[in-house]
């Protein structure tokens, strides 16, 4: 015999399931296009090895082992632009747009100022990987497309700080559309930079790492002019007083971007394929770029 006090309970349970429902809908709809965005950036990296593969195994051998010195250097700036996230999306969630502003542009700044030191280490590619005990060839090659990509650095850290706004006020899908975007335009330019077609210059590895650049670049540039100009973005005004350096946000986006788990798991997936082509370098070129198509960066 059903009691009043079990038909009351009736809908309660519907209620608290529904309510579940609607946020795990919630989570997923913003889960969704962040872990998409990931999955385009390790497709653009494929597309990139794919193309060089056709260089020869030097070539692949190289481009592995600058990815180990450029990925192991990008990983600390990208620990520090994490920070930004969770700054916007406490001031989101509290209504202060002032202070999502302020957490952007002190993560801009960061950007800029750690990723001056970051360069310092592609730039000096090739003298790192022989002082580790490389082979004279590979660590020549891999600086030639060090050089291409190094000029990437500050753009790729602040489109990091463009899409962990855009995350932090719950519209993460734009970062999803230009990282699919630019998927076949990464393509297009690796293989035109590195094999000199329709006029263009035949660049090689150098010209890989530039066009990498390039989209990093673009995708910077669209994700910014989308989080000043279009709606809900741009209510935030994220440019406004871009000079004024906010030295105490900075700070806290230093200590939190060092206590975040996100740059310890990001060192610690660059450093497994790292430690494997360290090793295989002693051996061949062709163990380097078995050992890199194997475990991709």
């Amino acid at each position: 015999m059903t009691t009043s006090h079990q038909i009351e309970r009736a809908p309660a349970a519907a209620k608290a399931g529904g309510h579940l429902a609607a946020e795990l809908a919630e989570t997923l709809k913003l889960a969704a296009p962040m872990a998409a965005t990931q999955l385009g950036q390790i497709a653009m990296m494929t597309t990139d090895l794919a193309f060089i593969g056709r260089l020869g195994d030097a070539a692949v051998g190289a481009a592995a082992l600058a990815g180990t010195v450029y990925f192991v250097a990008f990983t600390v700036g990208m620990g520090l632009m994490s920070a930004v996230a969770p700054l916007a999306a406490q001031a989101f969630g509290a209504r202060d747009p002032r202070m999502v502003r302020r957490s952007v542009r002190s993560g801009l700044w960061a950007g800029l100022l750690i990723s001056l030191p970051i360069m310092v280490f592609p730039m000096r590619g090739e003298q790192i990987l022989q002082a580790l005990g490389q082979a004279a060839e590979p660590a020549h090659l891999a600086q030639q497309y060090l050089f291409g990509l190094v000029w990437g650095v500050a753009p790729a850290l602040w489109f990091i700080a463009i899409r962990g706004f855009m995350g932090a006020v719950n519209r993460p899908q734009p970062i999803l559309w230009i990282t699919l975007a630019a998927i076949p335009l990464n393509a297009l330019l690796v293989y035109l930079l590195i094999y000199g077609e329709f006029g263009l210059p035949r660049l090689g590895l150098f010209g890989a790492g530039l066009a990498t650049s390039t989209v990093n670049a673009g995708t910077f540039l669209v994700g910014l002019w989308i989080a000043t100009r279009r709606k809900p973005f741009r209510r935030y005004h994220i440019l406004a007083r871009l000079w004024r350096m906010d030295w105490e946000l900075m700070h806290q986006i230093a200590i939190i971007g060092a206590q975040l788990p996100s740059p310890a798991a990001s060192a610690s997936e660059a450093d497994s394929p790292a430690a494997l082509w360290l090793f295989a370098t002693a051996l061949s070129t062709i163990a380097i770029a078995a050992t890199a198509t194997a475990a991709p960066t």
